[in-house]
């Protein structure tokens, strides 16, 4: 079995981190990023995915944040994403390995785990889910601030989104997502689709038993998220409208003050395996001929 020292070489760091990321200024949690991302970029689809050896506080960050989260989701997350997390059972005191969840997720629902450095561009991301692959990332977030991550990391793939892909039903919707991606041949609307992505799979909410219920991995990931999502003061939830949701901006810097609430779980899937189904460019045009103004491409991944 191979690890990430192994295949750690020497060299100036490859990850740049903006200079208000809670790691910027500490070297150590650099060298880490860049030795793991390292990693990620050599990996190729279908080769053994070599161990990181984590820390003992990278291990700790995980407890707790895992702990805590799994305690919020009892009360607040949906139904089909609790049976995906009893499918799986992510260890609760240390860091998964990337290999053994992919190992699991795939026997559970075909869907393999592939390791990437950081944020993939739009098409790769979102195509990838097309060959039933997701595409995630390796490093843990700064020890400082574990409630809190600015990028995608092994929390909130894991957590967020293997957890949902150990479910059938839902690992089938993220998979008609990426052929739906696939069929978006401009910009505009593969930016739609990503919109549409994002208020769902992303920071979907669904009603069980009148209650809010936490869909999508980005909240269910989130401990603040988690906190603020069914606050009616902080945020505004608003009926679900595939439309809406493809030309609605969002700030991925700060919790969501609009999401959009399905009226159960079973409408969501219904209402995105419709619409993934039958998106494309032309299907984009007419969706947008119902609302003023057009979706702005963007070349990096909403996640």
């Amino acid at each position: 079995m191979s690890t990430v020292a192994d295949h750690q070489p020497a060299g100036a760091y490859d990850v740049s981190l903006p200079d208000d990321h809670p790691g910027a200024s500490d070297p150590d949690y650099r060298a880490r990023r860049d030795a793991i991302a390292r990693i990620g970029a050599a990996h190729v689809p279908g080769a053994a995915i070599p161990d990181v050896e984590y820390t003992a506080e990278e291990h700790a960050v995980w407890a707790r944040v895992q702990a805590e989260l799994s305690e919020l989701h009892r009360e607040r997350a949906c139904p089909a994403y609790l049976r995906g997390a009893r499918a799986l059972i992510l260890p609760t005191d240390r860091v998964p390995q990337l290999r053994e969840v992919d190992e699991r997720v795939h026997a559970l629902t075909g869907f393999h785990i592939d390791p990437v450095p950081g944020l993939v561009d739009t098409r790769t991301f979102y195509g990838a889910l097309a060959e039933r692959r997701f595409l995630s990332t390796q490093y843990i977030r700064h020890h400082s601030v574990p409630h809190y991550t600015p990028e995608p990391d092994i929390v909130h793939e894991i957590i967020g989104h293997a957890n949902m892909l150990a479910d059938p039903v839902l690992a089938d919707l993220y998979e008609a997502a990426g052929h739906a991606s696939r069929r978006a041949e401009s910009a505009e609307a593969l930016q739609f689709f990503s919109r549409v992505f994002w208020f769902t799979l992303e920071f979907g909410v669904v009603t069980e038993h009148s209650a809010p219920k936490a869909f999508g991995a980005g909240i269910l990931s989130s401990f603040g998220e988690l906190h603020t999502y069914a606050d009616p003061n902080l945020v505004d939830h608003r009926p679900f409208d595939l439309v809406a949701m493809g030309t609605t901006d969002y700030d991925i810097t700060r919790y969501q003050p609009v999401l959009f609430r399905a009226g159960s779980t079973e409408r969501l899937l219904d209402d995105l395996h419709h619409f993934f189904a039958g998106y494309d460019d032309e299907a984009f045009a007419r969706l947008t001929d119902q609302r003023p103004g057009r979706a702005r491409a963007d070349e990096r991944t909403p996640r």
